[in-house]
């Protein structure tokens, strides 16, 4: 690597600690220092919702497992994203989220639960499972960026994870959300210039854009098939749609997503930020998996038809015939998606625990400076933990990054996304649902987890049902997501009524609105 590159990421991350700086006076209270005071505006916003979303997972493990499985038609997932993750979250959820939060002054989503589901158990429960599974998520996003840097700079993959970690905690252990958001808009430039070029770059190694598609479909599938990997719908449409469910409708149940709706500033930093977050979601994420759809022209599989190097070596192999300012890029491009992201996690679960489990414990009243110090040396606990399991997830190859992500996301949104979403708008949600909610999700993820990814008990497990994969984390999230959103209503028409004189008063909200517009 030249000079140049090294310069570049040096300016780079000086930005980035600069700007943490800059927001250290600006983040000395709690609602500052966790949601920007809920003053950020739309470009910021947007562009914090899609660099928290897409990250190294995307353009590392999932465009390259997803490319290689399916081919062209992987590109469907970025479109997903963008409609399903992107403009539907923030046209349904948008608004009334920002409106309600404020009312009820709740800070982080098990801080919603308790308010508006009046329970404290339910904000204590909501908070470990988001404790719980933030981790192994953090735990992918350094894997992917941790591979890129040991291929193009020779570091071991144990000191860019520990790099990694000590920059991010560094800015946003000063600046808090202000600073994240801030950082959030240059690292979403860096991906959106990025992404263009690489896409550009790689399929013109191949003679450009027709030729590609027809290179791939020249290559056989297992079953000795042509013409699948550059189709529509590609090899395994069923299992595609479980992909797409997975990374799109999950977003409406993390609470590192959904929270940026809380830190919104006004109804008309929503409607610009609707447009801006679904444009940058098409460039972002549908030239990743665009991208890795054409993996297969650049690795070679093995005897048992697998990428030769794991799914994880598939996108780092084909940078490696870019040039070096290209190179570069990428590298900056994925240290921008996997910061970004990584910081939105950290600051979610630092303030989550400070917020919704020390401080009700706590006997003594704790003021706002003890509590975002405390929310501080919680992001310093949460990234050295997390630093651990991605280091021991190295050798494991059970562990890869599609893996991790898939288990965090199928226990947060399965557990999150109904509960949150019915409670905008339906006075009629009882707690029981909610419970119900969190233990399908976690409930199924957790087993899924122990039968086919740890295997315990190794008992004979059937791994499909047609062409649908049972073994798949990906598809046991996408079914805890969709079973929550049955359950929900279900449970709630059988269970006691909540107090009718409490929700009038929450959903109170939405009638001010309306007189005051």
């Amino acid at each position: 690597m030249n000079l140049a590159i090294w310069l570049t990421l040096a300016v780079y991350l000086v930005i980035m600690i600069g700007i943490g700086v800059y927001c250290r006076k600006l983040s000395s209270g709690v609602s500052e220092f966790v949601l920007g005071n809920r003053g950020i505006g739309a470009w910021f916003t947007a562009f914090a919702y899609g660099t928290s979303y897409f990250s190294a997972v995307i353009f590392v493990g999932y465009a390259g497992k997803f490319g290689w499985s399916y081919g062209v038609a992987s590109t469907w997932i970025g479109m997903g994203n963008a409609v399903i993750g992107s403009l539907m979250p923030w046209l349904i959820l948008g608004k009334r989220t920002r409106i309600m939060t404020k009312h009820l002054d709740s800070k982080t989503m098990p801080d919603y639960f308790e308010k508006r589901y009046f329970s404290h158990t339910l904000k204590t429960a909501a908070a470990v499972i988001i404790f719980l599974f933030l981790i192994p998520y953090t735990a992918s996003v350094y894997n992917g960026l941790s591979r890129l840097f040991e291929k193009g700079f020779g570091i071991p993959y144990k000191y860019c994870i520990i790099g990694m970690a000590v920059f991010t905690a560094i800015y946003v252990i000063i600046g808090g959300y202000k600073a994240t958001a801030m950082n959030d808009f240059v690292q979403g430039v860096f991906m959106l210039v990025g992404i263009v070029a690489v896409v550009l770059a790689v399929l013109d190694q191949h003679g450009g854009l027709t030729s590609s598609i027809n290179a791939m479909g020249e290559i056989p599938t297992d079953s000795g098939e042509t013409g699948l990997f550059n189709s529509i719908l590609g090899p395994d449409p069923i299992n595609l749609l479980g992909v797409v469910i997975l990374t799109s409708l999950g977003t409406w149940g993390l609470p590192q997503m959904v929270q940026k709706f809380y830190a919104i500033k006004d109804d008309r930093a929503v409607k610009i930020g609707t447009i801006v977050s679904t444009v940058f979601a098409v460039i972002v994420a549908g030239g990743c998996y665009f991208l890795g759809g054409f993996g297969r022209l650049f690795v070679e599989k093995d005897a048992a038809g697998s990428p030769v190097g794991g799914f994880d070596a598939i996108v780092p192999a084909m940078m490696e015939t870019l040039p070096d300012i290209l190179f570069g890029i990428v590298i900056v491009l994925v240290l921008s998606a996997s910061m970004s992201t990584l910081s939105s996690l950290v600051l979610t679960s630092s303030s989550t625990l400070t917020l919704d489990l020390v401080k009700p414990i706590m006997k003594e009243k704790m003021d706002e400076k003890k509590q975002v110090l405390i929310m501080r040396i919680f992001i310093a606990v949460f990234l050295t933990v997390s630093v651990v399991l991605a280091i021991f997830t190295l050798d494991n190859p059970q562990t890869i990054i599609s893996t991790l992500m898939s288990i965090s996301w199928g226990a947060l949104a399965g557990a999150f996304l109904a509960p949150f979403m019915y409670g905008l708008f339906w006075k009629g949600v009882t707690k029981a649902a909610v419970w119900a909610s969190f233990i399908c999700g976690v409930g199924i993820t957790v087993v899924h987890m122990c039968l086919y990814t740890l295997k315990i008990g190794d008992l004979d497990l059937p791994m499909t049902i047609g062409k649908l994969s049972l073994a798949s984390p990906i598809n046991a999230g996408a079914f805890a997501m969709l079973l929550g959103l049955v359950v929900v209503p279900l449970v709630s028409l059988i269970t006691p009524k909540p107090d009718k004189e409490k929700v009038e008063k929450v959903f109170e909200c939405y009638q001010k609105q309306e007189v005051k517009e």
